[in-house]
């Protein structure tokens, strides 16, 4: 590879030129199909030291000094980056502090951490058509699918569909916009405590150590549970935790709109089946609803249906598969209060192609769910559980429940109303030490 010109470029520009000798190199490798991920980055990095040892010997021929080396590492990073990576996000989505990054165009970039700090990030790309070009390369990777197979799932994203909701590679997930709005805008959510369990959440001050063990065995004796709370209050990470108390013999299907919950483990969890529900393709056929999807899950002999999170028709499926012998089951749901999570539920299912009455909603949500446990911000900005919602019964169109804890000091959930002598005693069937009930003093 030879350098376009021998001139002093600015930065930006030579890493342009770069990437695109870079580029071009590769693609003398597309006769044989998809690269690798590992053999991608390897060429990519030998291809840009060849491309900057070019630029070095060019510099010195012309009497200048070459690059140096911090500049070189820094050219080289984001050439690389912008091949093989995410381009200019690649940095953000490296620092496993940031949890969350919201770009309003290419400059305007906003990051949250995950102890609830934020600040104004880089700008990610030149210009907001850079931005959409990469957000594009973003989507043929999840086409090629994890493994370069090809079989990843099918997006597009310009004029004609102008909004992109999509999981990375690396379980992040990512909605995009561009057309509806003044400038296109992306924002990313990633992944936090894949593999935390519920002592890891105690350890960050989510719950107490009582509340805790209580979940645990309403896991174990496969209590029929709701996880509620706003948007980013950690629900999938809450109900991902919780999973970790099910028995490794048990076989999990789960539903999902995009794949977050990430429960199969080889030793926790070996038996899972994960389905993701699917939009129509540009002919606008193939679509799979969340529905059906449940309802597929029904037919895979399953021990428990768990739904990441549940927002539309799929609710009267799930609330029916708990109450017709898939105990144990549990879902997520947009709630900003645990008592709100019953009309939530309700709204769903009256607006279902069943049509239920509120009464008969009502009846419904009464049979088949146990528990509700609702997330909130602490005024501290943790995220914490705030409440617990035992459901006792329903009333014409209200669903009676008492809540066992209650919003305490910060948010924290604190003891109420003692749990059901028959609750109690399935959970202590479950394993509940009895000396933890003395310990919540009800």
């Amino acid at each position: 590879m030879t350098m376009p010109s021998t001139s002093v470029l600015p930065e930006t520009e030579l890493v342009a030129d770069l990437r695109a000798q870079v580029a071009q190199a590769l693609a003398g490798h597309a006769g044989g199909g998809p690269l690798p991920a590992a053999e991608r980055r390897r060429l990519a990095e030998q291809y840009t030291g060849e491309a900057l040892d070019t630029h070095a010997r060019q510099a010195l021929d012309a009497g200048r000094a070459p690059l140096s080396a911090s500049v070189e590492a820094r050219v080289a990073r984001a050439v690389i980056d912008h091949i093989i990576g995410a381009g200019g996000l690649q940095q953000l989505l490296d620092n496993p502090d940031i949890e969350n990054v919201h770009a309003n165009g290419c400059d305007e970039v906003f990051i949250k951490f995950t102890g609830g700090k934020a600040e104004v990030g880089p700008p990610i790309a030149e210009t907001d058509e850079a931005l959409i070009e990469m957000i594009r390369a973003l989507a043929t990777e999840v086409a090629f699918g994890d493994d370069f197979s090809g079989r990843g799932e099918e997006r597009t994203f310009d004029r004609t569909s102008p909004v992109l909701d999509m999981r990375m590679r690396d379980g992040s997930r990512l909605c995009a916009v561009m057309s509806v709005s003044r400038r296109p805008a992306l924002s990313i959510r990633r992944p936090t405590m894949i593999n935390a369990d519920l002592d890891d959440l105690v350890a960050k001050g989510t719950l107490d150590e009582p509340l805790c063990r209580v979940i645990q065995a309403a896991m174990r004796a496969k209590l029929n549970v709701i996880f509620s709370g706003g948007t980013n209050t950690g629900k999938t990470t809450l109900a991902r935790a919780a999973a970790r108390a099910i028995p490794p013999q048990e076989r999990l299907i789960t539903i999902e709109d995009s794949f977050e919950l990430e429960l199969h483990d080889s030793i926790a969890h070996p038996n899972v089946t994960a389905l993701q529900a699917r939009r129509p393709n540009l002919e606008g056929v193939g679509a799979v609803s969340m529905s059906a999807l449940v309802r597929t899950a029904l037919r895979m002999d399953p021990d428990r249906v768990i739904v990441g999170e549940a927002r539309g028709d799929e609710v009267i499926d799930l609330l029916k598969a708990m109450s017709q012998g898939n105990d144990g089951s549990f879902a997520t749901v947009h709630a900003s209060s645990s008592v709100q999570a019953f009309t939530r539920l309700m709204m769903y299912a009256v607006q279902a192609p069943e049509r239920l009455t509120f009464e008969a909603s009502a009846m419904l949500i009464a049979e088949s769910l146990n528990l509700v446990v609702q997330l909130n911000w602490s005024p501290d900005k943790t995220r914490v559980v705030s409440s617990v919602r035992e459901v006792v019964g329903f009333d014409g169109r209200d669903v009676i429940s008492n809540e066992v804890w209650k919003p305490g000091p910060g948010q924290r959930a604190v003891p109420n109303t003692p749990l059901r002598t028959d609750t109690l005693d399935r959970l202590e069937a479950a394993g509940l030490d009895p000396h933890i009930i003395d310990r919540v003093g009800w």
